[in-house]
């Protein structure tokens, strides 16, 4: 009988048991952040008010926005409105290109009459229910007097705006091919606009904080054009979301669906919930056998609105008269009282996960480290802003962040010409004696 290696026996046996122990024992690996498996190409969410990123997968990636581009056309629109360069009621006159294009029914459009009159009202509302091509080209002449000086008045606003990676080469986000060779000249023949989910979420905020009327007609799910004429044709909201259509989502009224074979299904959505506002973006959505549909992209809207209203709300993080650890007094010369209280001015409130509260620090910064008096009773010294100590924060769209001013809670009287003097005096003698005591202590 072969004799057994009692050594050998022993290493196979403690092997195992040291492996188990080198797996249990190593550090976690960091949490991955949440991902919510949206088959989409790109996705973000936002909150309304304050453009702050709840969630973004793939953002950054320049992507076809097909009819979501008509968001930069509707903002153009009321700023030219507000600023009286045209008015609701005033009349446009078809053109040989927007009939041409109207004409084409496998595009959403609402026919124009080649000699037909249309108002900047009747055409706004084809756009912004039916994303009516035609009618939104419309739009643009009257404004720019062609698509081609339009074109460069959205580029300019998307720069502006601060919106990145974004080429814009018409009005209303179809294809140039689609446009019968009547495309803005200075761009290709199959060009097309693109932009990434986040600036596409920033045009959105900056549509509805500066213009929120367009939630007004975006909200209607059914209107007919032209009602009571022979051109008469009913317009279902192509925002399938919306009560009462075949995806609805409670607290949807807006903003913008977008198809074309290389921007693929994509949707701009915002719905409000127990005061909470947001809003949301997909892009080339496909179901799980990597199809595009309609139900694709209101699924990815779903998802995301649920993960926003469910997971987040907004959170009182730093309560107003809140003193800063560390800093509740700052340092005052020629004062009555060598120090004054300060405190925040106003509450900072941030729409986060409610789990996660405690992950937010308040940080303090001061305008100055000393102030002189006389110091008045509200003086801003500096701010406090809010910072995220674990796990990503995503930031803002737009350049702003969660701070508020901190300020005096007293009032500090300067001190009397006669005081004064006599504080310069100590401070003399004190520095003399200073300087002797150092001189010599450094003989010795």
């Amino acid at each position: 009988m072969k004799k057994v290696n009692m050594t050998s026996m022993i290493k196979w046996l403690v092997l195992p048991m040291f492996l188990v122990s080198v797996v249990f024992t190593m550090p976690t690996a960091t949490k991955a952040e949440e991902s919510l498996n949206l088959n989409v190409d790109a996705a973000i969410l936002i909150d309304a008010e304050t453009g702050k990123i709840l969630y973004e997968q793939n953002a950054d990636k320049a992507l076809g926005i097909a009819s979501m581009t008509k968001m930069l056309t509707e903002y153009l629109l009321f700023e030219a409105i507000e600023d009286g360069k045209i008015t609701w009621d005033q009349q446009y006159s078809v053109t040989d290109y927007t009939y041409r294009v109207s004409q084409n029914r496998l595009l959403s459009n609402v026919p124009l009459r080649q000699d037909g009159s249309y108002s900047i009202k009747e055409l706004y509302e084809a756009m912004a229910i039916y994303s009516a091509n035609a009618a939104t080209i419309g739009i643009a002449e009257t404004i720019a007097g062609t698509e081609e000086n339009f074109v460069k008045l959205m580029n300019e606003k998307a720069e502006e705006m601060g919106l990145k990676d974004y080429k814009i080469v018409n009005s209303t986000g179809l294809n140039n091919e689609d446009l019968l060779g009547m495309h803005p000249a200075s761009t290709g023949t199959t060009d097309e606009n693109v932009m990434p989910a986040e600036s596409v979420a920033t045009l959105a905020y900056y549509l509805m904080k500066d213009y929120p009327e367009v939630l007004d007609t975006t909200k209607i799910a059914k209107k007919t054009f032209r009602e009571g004429t022979d051109d008469a044709i009913e317009m279902s909201n192509w925002n399938w979301m919306l009560p009462g259509l075949v995806y609805e989502y409670a607290g949807v009224d807006g903003l913008k669906t977008g198809t074309t074979d290389f921007a693929g299904h994509s949707f701009t959505a915002t719905a409000e919930k127990n005061g909470m506002r947001v809003i949301s973006v997909v892009m080339k959505a496909v179901d799980s056998k990597g199809v595009g549909s309609y139900k694709a992209r209101f699924d990815a809207t779903r998802a995301l609105l649920d993960y926003g209203f469910a997971q987040f709300t907004n959170v009182e993080l730093v309560p107003a008269g809140y003193t800063i650890p560390e800093n509740e007094t700052l340092t005052v010369e020629k004062g009555k009282e060598d120090t004054v209280a300060i405190a925040v001015k106003n509450p900072v409130s941030m729409i986060i996960k409610s789990s996660e509260k405690k992950l937010y620090k308040p940080i303090f910064t001061a305008d100055k480290e000393t102030l002189e008096a006389e110091v008045k009773k509200g003086t801003v010294v500096g701010k406090i802003r809010v910072e995220k100590t674990e796990g990503t924060d995503y930031g803002y769209v737009v350049d702003q962040a969660a701070e508020v001013d901190v300020v005096t809670t007293e009032a500090v009287e300067r001190s009397s010409w006669f005081s004064l003097m006599f504080q310069a005096i100590g401070n003399f003698f004190g520095s003399l004696w200073d300087s002797t005591t150092d001189f010599i202590g450094g003989l010795f």
